[in-house]
């Protein structure tokens, strides 16, 4: 039966007895490649909420390593209830009283992550928008999204800038405000008086509206 078949790859598509033998082995590879998804997920098992805390750290670790997040071309079956019983015995407390551990208890989270997340939050006096969190280098939006399946957002603005008082070094430390932008803030003042509204920034015509609109909550008159 082998050398019939090894006769027809030979008349019927020019093989030679070499390409031909090659043929034989390389069909079986690529049979098994073919359905190793469906082989593979008859095999895949649900990983305990322990290890899978170990994987979301040690891929967080990763992340910050310059490593980028691919998804598998395999089939991965996630118990329906794993959000659920992650969610058992939790009960929601505001973001802007989550810290660096609190924090841990989100899928995907882990310490550096946490940590980073209230290093930016700190630095920032707190959010107004839930999409801020997707700022912090590092936060996928699923991730961002799933923080707040944990926590309520409140809102909460702990520190702003007396826009009108403060020097280029205080302007310059919130994230959202460059060393330059902080310069023209003040000099700005200097020459034309204080601020009275942050609509008062439109006047200096390099500033963008919609970066006005995100300083806008972080500033008083």
């Amino acid at each position: 039966m082998r050398l019939r078949f090894l006769y027809w790859l030979k008349r019927e598509i020019g093989f030679s007895r070499k390409e031909s033998r090659g043929f034989l082995l390389v069909v079986p590879v690529l049979t098994f490649l073919a359905f190793s998804p469906e082989l593979f997920s008859l095999f895949s098992r649900q990983i305990d909420p322990a290890t899978e805390k170990d994987l979301l750290e040690v891929a967080d670790s990763l992340r910050l390593l310059g490593f980028e997040e691919v998804s598998s071309p395999f089939p991965v079956r996630v118990g329906l209830d794993t959000v659920n019983r992650s969610m058992q015995g939790l009960r929601k407390i505001p973001f802007s009283d989550a810290d660096s551990i609190t924090l841990q208890v989100v899928p995907g989270v882990g310490p550096t992550l946490a940590a980073r997340i209230i290093k930016y939050e700190v630095s920032m006096g707190g959010f107004f928008s839930k999409d801020q969190l997707k700022d912090i280098y590092g936060v996928q939006p699923e991730v961002a999204d799933r923080i707040w399946d944990y926590f309520e957002f409140d809102g909460v603005i702990r520190n702003r800038l007396a826009i009108n008082d403060a020097a280029v070094e205080d302007l310059a430390k919130h994230p959202y405000i460059s060393y330059g932008q902080a310069k023209v803030i003040i000099a700005y003042r200097n020459q034309h008086g204080n601020y009275e509204q942050a609509d008062d920034l439109l006047k200096i015509r390099i500033f963008d509206p919609e970066w006005i609109q995100k300083i806008a909550p972080y500033l008083t008159f």
